[in-house]
This record gives C-alpha cells, structure tokens and sequence, in this order.
C-alpha cells in the first residue's frame, strides 16, 4: 500500500493536491488538542470580531473564537466521516466478497438484499431515526446508521472484482493447497480490492460528511457536539449574513469546499491508479 501511495505521490499530481489539502485539514483539527477554550464554552471572548491577528477567523455572535471553534469542528466531523467509511468499509468487503467468491444462492441472496439496500430512500430516513431517537441521536448512533445504509454500491463493485477472481490461477491453487474460503478471500483476494476500498472510502467519507452537514443545518443532530453542520446551523439562527458577521459562515463553507476537494482528487486519483493503461500513462509507460 505504501509502494502505492508513493507512486501515487510522485505521478499524480491531483493525488498530491489532494493528499496536501487534506492533510492541512487533518493538522488543522488536531490543533484542536491545544485549545485554551472547551468547545461548548459561550462569551470566553468579545462577539462579532472581525478576522484579525488577535482573532484569525474573528468571532462569532455567541462569543467564540472562530478559530478554535472550527478546530473542534473538523476533529468531530472528519472522525464521523472516518467512523462511516471504515464501518461501512467492513460491510462492504464482507459482502462482496463473500458474494463473489461463493457465487450461486449465497450471491443471489446477499445481492437481493444489496439491491434493496440501494433502493432506499437515506435522507428521510436519516430523519425518522432523528424524530425516533432524538437526544439519543449522538454521533456514534447517527454513523452506525449511515454505516448502514452505505455500503451496498461498494459491496457490489467489489463483488464484481471477486468473481474475476475466483477464477485466477492463484486461487485455483490455494484451493488445491487446502486454504478454506475464508483464508482465499481475507488473505489472497483482499489485497487485489484494497485500491477500490481506499478510492471508495474517500468518496463514503465526502457522502457521509454532506450528509452530517446537511442534517446539522437543518437542527436534526446533536447541537451540543461542534460540528460544521451545526457551527451552519448557529450561524444562520444568528442571521449572522444579515448582520454582517460573513465569516461565521465563509470560512467554514471555504474549508468544507477544500475537504471535499482534496477526498474526491484522492478518490480520483485511485481511480485512475486501478486503471493499468492510465496508470502506464502517467509513469510515461506509452
């Protein structure tokens, strides 16, 4: 994977971008570890500042410093995301490699119950369980939800992958070796899909967070965890564009927009990785 990633680094040049806007995202979180403010602490400093050197992102109308307060934001969100896409990362593998490898009614089977899973409509149901759970509706329990309702598209992509698989030679003769099922596909066939687990993580973690945001605005999360959706939802219940503090909600908006850029140029980039002849193509191969 490190070899990958490496090639990846040094051919790609969207791969590069995205790892370096994500990564001053990720540093920028955890600076949150070294914050003089708790991230529920209201009027620690004078509301309504504009960004300056005392206050780089300014103030906000409940006397937060910005700053600090996105800090706490990020680290929530992107371990959201993170929690969705490894969840649903697990789901996805099992399923479509079980499915592949098997093949006949255990395929069938799990791809009918794939197939309703996609079926289904995630936004209102993301807010029945809101009006179900209510307080009970934390961060955990909302990514558990999503985990669940996330993985069918993948689990099927890398079903596909399986059954090419299933009839390499390689695992004709770990067959004749005696390897059960379970060793061929966690040992010899889960390195062949990790490429389309990474790429696939990146584009769960960029649906999970819009998702997050999304529900945060609209006040169906928990408004006590600092989240961007919920830093959103503050700001407009502030009016904070009509009395013109902007960048209570800029700056927040400008670092989701670079988030979701550097996820999906990772998520490209490996997409084209998994491809051989772009591959080749970007190590001047043709």
């Amino acid at each position: 994977m490190w070899t990958i990633i490496r090639d990846l680094i040094r051919y790609n040049i969207e791969f590069a971008i995205g790892a370096m806007l994500v990564g001053i995202i990720v540093i920028f979180s955890l600076l949150s570890f070294f914050s003089p403010y708790a991230p529920n602490d209201i009027y620690v400093v004078f509301p309504d500042q504009p960004p300056s050197a005392a206050f780089w992102f300014g103030t906000n109308s409940r006397g937060q410093d910005m700053f600090w307060n996105l800090t706490f934001a990020f680290r929530n969100t992107l371990f959201f995301g993170i929690m969705v896409a490894v969840l649903s990362r697990i789901i996805s593998i099992t399923v479509g490699l079980l499915a592949g490898y098997l093949g006949g009614w255990v395929d069938r089977s799990m791809m009918f119950v794939n197939d309703i899973f996609v079926a289904l409509p995630i936004f209102p149901i993301l807010i029945l369980f809101y009006f179900v759970l209510r307080s009970d509706l934390n961060m955990f329990t909302l990514a558990l939800i999503m985990a669940g309702l996330g993985w069918p598209f993948d689990a099927r992509l890398i079903r596909s992958v399986a059954i090419g698989l299933r009839h390499r030679e390689f695992t004709r003769h770990a067959v004749f070796a005696g390897m059960s099922p379970a060793k061929i596909m966690f040992e010899e066939h889960l390195p062949y899909v990790m490429p389309i687990v990474f790429s696939t993580a990146m584009a769960n973690m960029i649906w999970s967070i819009g998702f997050e945001v999304t529900l945060g605005v609209l006040g169906f999360t928990n408004l006590n965890v600092p989240t961007i959706g919920t830093t959103l939802y503050w700001a407009n219940n502030h009016s904070a564009m009509v009395v013109g503090t902007w960048w209570w909600i800029i700056i927040p908006v400008a670092l989701i927009i670079a988030t979701f850029l550097g996820l999906f140029l990772l998520a490209v980039s490996m997409n084209e990785y998994i491809d051989p002849r772009s591959r080749l193509r970007r190590m001047g191969g043709e």
